[in-house]
């Protein structure tokens, strides 16, 4: 589903118009062609525009540092995994070129790991009465700053995201797919990361 955001009281809407001609054909699509209008023009005035279309990076950015997330938890992976995910998500769905190293950039992404939870318990086998499943809560922060200018592009806090996983109940097969679930989470932060950026949501 395209969702609206809020666009700048600059964006232009010339390209919002519809034509009447032919409505008196029925009724029905008189009054259907009118209420696009009027959802045209309400759009319009009010400053949306659709979401994916946000100019939320400046032209002049052509090149994005992005340096190893920093980690504020005993999870020493998810900072290391968060880093290798954004920087895969922005080689696969931009055209930016990304780089470590700050000083040969236009931009700077600076980010971190501020939580990671695991709550245990999520449900209960009836019969055992034990955990059959947890859930993992990501909670990161990032910056997107231009180096140049030192401008405050674009900036998150508090973004959580969240993953379960069964745990066996079988211990000569137990696996622990908490490893995995940590490589889901991060790599649905990375994308999540990615589109907040580039649609301006």
């Amino acid at each position: 589903m395209t969702l609206l955001t809020h666009a700048d009281s600059g964006d232009s809407h010339s390209g919002v118009g519809f034509s009447l001609r032919g409505a008196s054909a029925t009724p029905g699509r008189r009054l259907s062609l009118l209420t696009l209008l009027a959802l045209a023009l309400f759009t319009a005035a009010c400053g949306y525009h659709i979401g994916g279309q946000g100019d939320l990076i400046p032209k002049n950015v052509k090149t994005i540092a992005i340096p190893e997330f920093s980690n504020g938890t005993v999870q020493y992976r998810a900072a290391t995994l968060l880093t290798a995910d954004v920087v895969r998500e922005f080689h696969s769905r931009t055209h930016y070129k990304i780089v470590t190293d700050k000083e040969s950039a236009d931009a700077v992404l600076t980010g971190g790991v501020v939580r990671f939870d695991v709550l245990g318990g999520i449900t209960i086998d009836p019969v055992t009465t034990r955990a059959t499943s947890s859930q993992i809560v990501l909670t990161i922060q990032f910056t997107l700053t231009d180096r140049h200018t030192g401008k405050l592009i674009y900036q998150r806090t508090g973004y959580e995201f969240r993953d379960r996983y069964e745990i066996s109940t079988n211990l000569p097969t137990y696996f622990d797919e908490s490893s995995p679930a940590v490589k889901r989470v991060t790599r649905a932060a990375a994308a999540a990361v990615v589109t907040s950026i580039l649609e301006a949501f």
